[in-house]
């Protein structure tokens, strides 16, 4: 299984695992809890009972004596005793500060009762000539456990959270030092070639059986081009020079030298405004996401016959803004942001790199963004560029 073409698929299932676990947990919890709450009622009750046979007139010492012992039993179950208009006889299991004054303590009072009387209804205690009440509330333990699942599943999710990040930016890091190492040796590798390459270049400038020719001038410029390719090559891991560059030039040039490398079918046009937009920009990295684009459109025509069409224009808050429309074959919607992870590829050949170098390109090294304004299958892609 390819873990890193599925990990969406993983992340959902992972993220259901996850669901599922806090749903037994609350669910358990719950159980808990109402088990905990009906054994706090039996308990409530069983004390009004005894208020109820300690208040009355015919029990005995040995009963008064047996139920004080169950209401001394209940020291976790805040209760208040109210008589039958309400006002406040006497309370256990709420904590009152000695230093407080009587006025500061009926009122703590008050409040705990209309608390009470929020949570559960009064327990009626009926005795000859007297009628009092009962009210309780949950006790801390049980409002502590109905809440702990809640802290605990949101403390977990947070170390998780930390530790996804940890291990992002740890595989971040090891892919920019694989592209860094990469790019480091592509370049030294063309360097040799390249420097062979110019040389015959030079020869055949001073063959005059050769003056003139058109071809000469081309292999030149090719021969330029692959050293122009190992210095963007070179140029990955270090700090760029950023310069203000006109925009429209560059795209210009680059459109200019593919005209001659694409299917004659495939009509590039550029479409700028007469004053200059400009940005700040390495030439080298820039032109090196330009061609990746417009060789990835190129392979996105059908029969190598449609139109590629690039649009330069400056945003209201200054940003220079590249559109690149193609007439190809289009992406589905749910491609848009898979065709920039690094690997992902629809061609036979190649190794799906181009795209996610762009990208690292553009937010790493100019700030700037790369992405997907629109596509839909048959209807071509618009590539944005923003710096």
């Amino acid at each position: 299984m390819n873990f890193y073409r599925n990990r969406d698929t993983i992340k959902i299932g992972l993220l259901l695992m996850a669901a599922a676990i806090s749903a037994i947990s609350l669910w358990y919890t719950r159980k808990l809890v109402d088990t905990l709450a009906s054994r706090e009622k039996k308990l409530i009750d069983l004390t009004a009972k005894s208020y109820k046979v300690i208040g009355s007139a015919d029990n005995s010492d040995n009963q008064s004596f047996l139920f004080l012992e169950i209401i001394e039993t209940n020291n976790s179950i805040p209760v208040i005793l109210t008589d039958d208009r309400g006002s406040i006889i006497s309370s256990r299991n709420i904590r009152l500060s000695d230093k407080l004054s009587q006025k500061q303590r009926d009122a703590i009072l008050e409040r705990e009762l209309v608390e009470m009387k929020e949570q559960y209804p009064a327990i009626k205690i009926e005795i000859p000539g007297l009628t009092q009440y009962v009210y309780y509330r949950n006790s801390d333990l049980l409002t502590q456990l109905k809440y702990y699942p809640y802290i605990q599943l949101s403390v977990i999710a947070f170390f998780g959270i930390l530790a996804y990040l940890a291990f992002s930016q740890s595989r971040r890091a090891e892919q920019n030092r694989v592209w860094v190492g990469m790019a480091k040796e592509t370049a030294h590798q063309l360097g040799t070639p390249i420097s062979g390459l110019m040389a015959w270049v030079e020869l055949l400038k001073t063959d005059e059986r050769l003056a003139g020719e058109e071809f000469v001038g081309e292999i030149e410029k090719d021969v330029q081009k692959l050293q122009m390719i190992a210095n963007r090559f070179s140029h990955i891991g270090s700090v760029p020079q950023l310069k203000e560059e006109d925009l429209t030039p560059i795209v210009s040039d680059l459109l200019d030298y593919m005209a001659r490398r694409i299917p004659t079918k495939i009509k590039l046009s550029l479409a700028a405004p007469a004053e200059p937009v400009c940005a700040q920009v390495n030439r080298a990295l820039f032109e090196w996401v330009l061609d990746n684009l417009v060789r990835n459109a190129v392979d996105a025509i059908p029969g190598g016959q449609g139109s590629i069409n690039v649009e330069i224009s400056l945003r209201p808050d200054g940003q220079a803004q590249i559109d690149l429309t193609d007439s190809g074959k289009g992406i589905p919607k749910g491609m848009h942001k898979r065709i920039f992870d690094p690997g992902y590829t629809t061609k036979k050949r190649g190794w799906g790199l181009g795209l996610t170098l762009s990208r690292r390109i553009m937010e790493n090294y100019h700030k700037g963004r790369l992405y997907v304004k629109r596509s839909e299958p048959g209807a071509g892609t618009t590539f944005r560029i923003l710096v």
